[in-house]
C-alpha cells in the first residue's frame, strides 16, 4: 500500500448494518490505522458475501513496566497538575473519549484497538510507594485517572487502582477519582475513612438518562441508572460527590442537561461540571463515523452545532477553548449550566482536601531499595 496522506477515514458508502455487526459490543465501527502509521488498509466489497456470524472482538491485556507512574502537568485549564493511569485503552468503549489518539503513539488504532488492546501497570501501587518516599516529594492532589477509566472491567480481576488506594490511605495522601463505574463501591472500605479525614472526592462522570443512548455511546459503561445509584452510596458513606456532565454533545445529550444535573443532585451530589465534546485527531472521523451509523436522522445537525462552536473546525485545542467552545451556542449552554447548578444548589462549596496530614513510606515501605544514584533519595 502507498503511504497513508492523512489518518482521517476516508468517505465510503458504508453498510452501517454490516459494520455495527462486525463490532458488536463496542463503541467505535472501524480500526482505522494511526496518524503515524506509513501503512494502511481500507475496506473493499469484493462481492462475495457471508451468513457467518462475525466473531466477538476479544480484549487483550498488555503489561507495562514503566519507572515512574505519577504525571506531572501544567496545563491552566485543569485544576491538577499531576496524575495517576493505571490503564491505557479502555473496554468501556466511549466513541467520544479524548484519550483514544494515545494508541497512536503506539503503533495501534485509535479505534477498536483502543477498546480491546488494554496497556496495565500491574507495577504501579510499588512505584507510587517509591515515588512517594523520595525526600523531594511534595504532596499535592493526585487525579488518579484523568486519561482512561480506572475502573474499567478489567479492574474487578487485577486490582491495580485498588493497590494505588491501599498506598495513598496508608499515608493519608490527598486524591480525586473520577469513573463511569460502580466498581468504585467496592472500595468504600478505603474511601470512606479517607473522606473523614478530608483526603477523597469522587467524581462520577454522567452523560445522559436514555439507556439506549447510554448503551450505544458508552456500551461497558454502567448504565445510568447504576450511576445514580453510585453517587448515592458514595454521598452516603461521606464521600464528596462531583456529577460531570462530560462530554455534552450538542443535540444529542446537550438537551438533557438540567434533568442530569437534577437527577445528580437528587442522588446526593455536591458539585457538577461539564466539558463540550472534544474532537482531536483520530477522534472526529470515528465520531462522525458513529454518528452517521447510529443518529443518520441528526448527524449534520449535531456537527453544524459543534462547529459554530469552533469557528467552523471540527476542534480547537487552544486553552479553555477546547473544553467549553465559544459563540453564542456555547455561551447559551454555558447559561444554562449556571442557572440550573443556582437553582439546586450545586458547587456551593468546594472540596478542599488536605495535604497536612500526608506521611511519607520509609524505604522499607516503598518495596525497593532506592538507587545510590538517585539524586532525591
Amino acid at each position: 500500500m502507498p503511504p497513508r496522506e492523512n489518518w482521517k477515514t476516508r468517505s465510503i458508502d458504508a453498510d452501517w448494518s454490516e459494520l455495527r455487526d462486525q463490532a458488536r459490543g463496542r463503541g467505535a465501527l472501524s480500526n482505522a490505522s494511526g496518524r503515524f502509521e506509513t501503512q494502511y488498509a481500507e475496506p473493499f466489497d469484493d462481492g462475495w458475501t457471508t451468513d457467518e456470524k462475525p466473531e466477538t472482538l476479544k480484549t487483550e491485556t498488555i503489561v507495562e513496566k514503566p519507572k515512574t507512574i505519577i504525571t506531572y502537568n501544567t496545563s491552566p485549564d485543569i485544576s491538577f497538575d499531576r496524575t495517576i493511569n493505571p490503564y491505557k485503552g479502555c473496554e468501556h468503549g466511549c466513541i467520544y473519549c479524548f484519550a483514544r489518539p494515545n494508541h497512536a503513539y503506539r503503533g495501534l488504532s485509535p479505534g477498536l484497538d483502543f477498546e480491546t488492546k488494554i496497556f496495565v501497570k500491574p507495577s504501579a501501587p510499588a512505584l507510587l510507594a517509591r515515588e512517594l518516599a523520595k525526600k523531594s516529594y511534595k504532596p499535592g492532589l493526585i487525579m488518579l485517572a484523568g486519561d482512561t477509566d480506572i475502573y474499567q472491567p478489567i479492574e474487578k480481576e487485577l486490582r491495580i487502582t485498588r493497590g494505588i488506594l491501599e498506598v495513598l490511605s496508608a499515608h493519608n495522601h490527598a486524591v480525586a477519582l473520577i469513573t463511569k463505574s460502580a466498581l468504585v463501591l467496592r472500595d468504600l472500605d478505603l474511601l470512606a475513612p479517607m473522606a473523614e479525614k478530608g483526603l477523597v472526592s469522587v467524581a462520577i462522570s454522567f452523560t445522559t438518562l436514555d439507556r439506549k443512548l447510554a448503551r450505544t455511546m458508552e456500551p461497558r459503561c454502567a448504565a445510568p441508572h447504576r450511576r445514580i445509584e453510585t453517587m448515592r452510596e458514595l454521598s452516603k458513606a461521606g464521600i464528596p460527590v462531583t456529577a460531570m456532565t462530560a462530554p455534552l454533545i450538542p443535540a444529542l445529550n446537550e438537551p438533557e442537561l438540567e434533568h442530569l444535573l437534577e437527577a445528580a443532585a437528587d442522588a446526593g451530589a455536591r458539585r457538577a461540571g461539564y466539558v463540550l465534546l472534544r474532537l482531536p485527531l483520530e477522534i472526529a472521523s470515528l465520531f462522525t463515523e458513529w454518528l452517521e451509523a447510529h443518529y443518520p436522522d441528526r448527524a449534520k445537525r449535531v456537527m453544524s452545532l459543534l462547529r459554530s462552536m469552533h469557528k467552523g473546525e471540527d476542534y480547537r485545542s487552544e486553552w479553555k477553548v477546547r473544553q467549553r467552545g465559544d459563540g453564542p451556542y456555547a455561551q447559551l449552554i454555558a447559561a444554562r449550566f449556571r442557572n440550573t447548578v443556582k437553582r439546586l444548589g450545586l458547587n456551593t462549596d468546594r472540596f478542599n482536601l488536605r495535604h497536612d496530614l500526608f506521611r511519607p513510606p520509609t524505604l522499607k515501605d516503598s518495596g525497593s531499595q532506592m538507587s545510590l544514584f538517585d539524586d532525591d533519595s
